[in-house]
């Protein structure tokens, strides 16, 4: 099933989600649901605030990119996180162009540490705890933001806030058009 996408000046991408347990009832049917609401929108990442649901759920897929022939490979690279937890930030911090599928039409540079470690369960409840870096790394912390009621934005100089402040207004009142189905609420 494909949800609809939740924009911008919706209120449950402002709430703190909530932690899950293995007993939250279809997890397995939504982990795939979400995924197949991700790619159907060309997304790397989907957070469950993103489909309307405040809870500490996230799926991640993107393809391996090879450094030696720079291209990316067929092969996607997926990830379930659920209720991570950033536990520490390592190296330096690298700006990289984000967008967001809840933001339709806004790209920023965003500063982010590259390597993070990564506590968070799998779908089958697994518990992990990695370093990770790189494109995962990323994303990770994008979608995270959102479990904690933040969108990318948040993180931007007051001056590109402003800059952007008229596109910002467009997606909350629903005038951006995108290739996937989109959910407003009025905030």
């Amino acid at each position: 099933m494909i949800y609809p996408i939740v924009g911008y000046g919706s209120p449950v991408l402002r709430k703190e989600a909530q932690p899950i347990t293995k007993d939250y009832p279809e997890l397995k049917k939504l982990i795939a649901d979400m995924y197949e609401t991700m790619y159907a929108a060309d997304g790397v990442g989907l957070a469950a605030p993103q489909i309307d649901l405040s809870i500490r759920l996230i799926v991640i897929g993107f393809p391996i990119y090879d450094e030696k022939t720079d291209t990316y490979s067929d092969t996607i690279e997926e990830h379930t996180l659920i209720n991570p937890e950033i536990l520490e930030e390592k190296g330096s911090k690298k700006y990289f162009n984000e967008g967001c599928l809840s933001i339709p039409g806004v790209h920023e540079d965003v500063l982010r540490p590259d390597t993070i470690v990564l506590k968070y369960y799998d779908a089958d409840f697994n518990e992990h705890t990695e370093e990770i870096s790189g494109m995962f790394a990323r994303v990770a912390q994008h979608e995270i933001d959102h479990l904690d009621g933040k969108v990318f934005t948040d993180r931007l100089s007051s001056l590109r806030k402003t800059m952007i402040k008229r596109k910002l207004n467009d997606v909350a009142d629903g005038r951006m058009r995108t290739a996937y189905k989109m959910k407003y609420v009025k905030h």
